[in-house]
């Protein structure tokens, strides 16, 4: 085995653990790995050992890197991962998102949720959303605040080439992984005080819980972890 192969095993074994102490099924939780900054040759090991759904952060190096894989891999269609864009997202890289992905997960205004409904149409593709949610405050990580959800849900449901899913949310950094058990909680709790809205019915997914805290995050219902670093290790020097 690998060195990547060894992670994405320890991963998925305590992914496995930590369902199982919440009585939930394993088989919920999507692991998807955190690529940005990660040579193509560490994901393609990645995508060798069984990871098929691939988090990019950064839409230049994303498309680069997808269009690589794509090329270098012997059965590109077969072999082709689900890709989820994770990271925040200006209108005018919309087009080159909803070409080369099939996950964003991080819609948190009307703008942006109008112009990758635009661009996905013009593509021909349909893409899958969630809404990113701003549970800690930190305004440069992007997601609208909890009072404006249920308006932004409502919108939503007149993009006709996309489909929320869920809810996403990054929590404030945290010296101790228990410390964000509060927000992954709170995310499941406003996704189900939703259910009886417009939409709230079909927000089956909760993206929450990174390298550091996955583990709380299944506890408290996590169906998405992104795990980075403790799949792929330190992160390669930007080119």
């Amino acid at each position: 085995m690998t060195e990547i192969s060894q992670r994405l095993e320890s991963v998925r074994r305590r992914i496995e653990s930590a369902a199982l102490r919440a009585g939930r099924d394993p088989s919920e939780i999507t692991l998807v790995g955190v690529s940005k900054k990660i040579a193509s040759s560490k994901v393609a090991d990645a995508l060798d050992a069984g990871l098929d759904h691939v988090g990019e952060n950064y839409v230049q190096e994303a498309v680069a890197k997808i269009a690589e894989l794509r090329a270098s891999r012997s059965d590109p269609v077969s072999g082709s991962p689900v890709w989820h864009f994770i990271g925040q997202l200006q209108r005018n890289k919309a087009r080159h998102v909803a070409t080369h992905f099939d996950v964003v997960e991080t819609v948190d205004r009307v703008a942006l949720g109008a112009e990758l409904d635009k661009r996905a149409g013009a593509a021909g593709r349909r893409l899958e959303i969630l809404l990113q949610v701003d549970l800690s405050g930190e305004r440069t990580k992007g997601g609208i605040e909890p009072g404006g959800l249920k308006e932004l849900l409502a919108i939503s449901q007149d993009w006709a080439h996309l489909q929320v899913t869920g809810l996403m949310t990054i929590p404030a950094p945290a010296t101790e992984p228990e410390a964000n058990r509060l927000p992954f909680r709170a995310l499941r709790e406003l996704r189900d005080t939703l259910s009886g809205t417009p939409g709230g019915g079909k927000l089956s997914k909760l993206s929450m819980g990174m390298s550091g805290d996955f583990e709380v995050a299944v506890e408290e219902g996590a169906t998405i972890v992104r795990v980075g670093t403790g799949i792929f290790g330190l992160r390669d020097s930007p080119t």
